[in-house]
């Protein structure tokens, strides 16, 4: 049974394409009258205000379904659902296109910019929402993730039974993903090319970034010069591994990071709101080829966007 079809057997619906998440109320040091109480406390960047808001809306709800109104009486050792809200969730002015749709499986064309699954400032403005928005298929489930500034293909499970064996794929690197890049041209490194760049990558210190570290390489990736025009060269990338911001940590170490990035080589700035969608990340993926687990087809899959010097 998939998680949305328990929900609606609960009376728990899927709300603009958003499950409920759910949250433990556990026997905790700190004791508490209500629910919205430890709801503030346990979420310290929501107000009351907005939780408030959110139970006036039916939007908190027990284990059974019911909505809890800001009089709803802590109860240890039993669940509440909740339907995540951002405030002000800034429109991102581009569109997903998908490219190609079976029984079992969905690819999308991801514009820059936009997130693939919900989480921080993002909730609507993922593509995983407006998929579901667009298709009704409210079991649709990504099979693996690029960064929000990177655009280019996504494949998605439609059915929550076939999602394990799609995945299977991408862990045991049975698909070859194909990326295309635009960095600065470096003529000491022209005859070097294919440069197949292994390293350790873990997280940092510093947020959000990855960082190479001593001990045996878990990060592979293969850099082909396609061409260059002036200071600028477009690079063809293929992903051997798959950690976080693999081609970034990898392009940047090379003394040719990806043109755009505002995380490798510096972080830069943050900004929640107003971003500028002038200069995206050129970075972009392109290709995906692999057997489909469960109706043996081969695919094979380009994106229909380009990346241009």
């Amino acid at each position: 049974m998939s998680f949305e079809y328990y929900l609606q057997s609960m009376h728990m619906d899927i709300k603009n394409g958003i499950s409920p998440s759910k949250v433990f109320l556990g026997n905790t040091e700190k004791t508490y009258l209500y629910v919205i109480d430890f709801l503030v406390d346990r979420f310290p960047s929501i107000s009351k205000d907005q939780w408030l808001a959110r139970m006036g809306q039916s939007l908190v709800l027990d284990q059974d379904g019911i909505p809890l109104s800001s009089h709803a009486v802590y109860s240890s050792n039993t669940y509440i659902y909740y339907y995540r809200q951002v405030e002000h969730e800034e429109p991102i002015p581009f569109e997903e296109i998908i490219i190609y749709q079976d029984e079992h499986l969905l690819i999308a064309d991801k514009p820059h910019f936009l997130p693939v699954t919900p989480g921080g400032h993002y909730l609507q403005e993922t593509l995983l929402v407006r998929l579901k928005n667009k298709t009704g298929l409210q079991d649709l489930s990504p099979i693996h993730r690029i960064d929000r500034e990177t655009a280019g293909l996504v494949a998605f499970s439609k059915k929550a039974q076939d999602r394990n064996l799609y995945q299977a794929l991408f862990r045991e690197r049975a698909v070859e993903k194909g990326y295309e890049a635009i960095a600065p041209y470096r003529h000491e490194l022209s005859n070097q090319f294919p440069i197949h760049y292994q390293s350790r990558l873990e997280e940092s210190e510093v947020f959000i970034q990855m960082h190479e570290v001593p001990g045996e390489y878990n990060s592979d990736t293969v850099i082909h010069l396609m061409e260059m025009k002036g200071l600028w060269a477009k690079y063809q990338l293929q992903l051997g591994s798959g950690k976080k911001h693999q081609l970034r940590v990898h392009m940047s170490a090379l003394g040719i990071p990806i043109k755009n990035d505002l995380i490798y080589p510096e972080l830069q700035a943050h900004v929640k709101t107003g971003h500028d969608f002038s200069q995206p990340l050129q970075l972009l993926a392109k290709e995906l080829r692999f057997k489909d687990p469960i109706t043996g087809l081969e695919h094979y899959f380009s994106s229909q966007q380009a990346l241009h010097l």
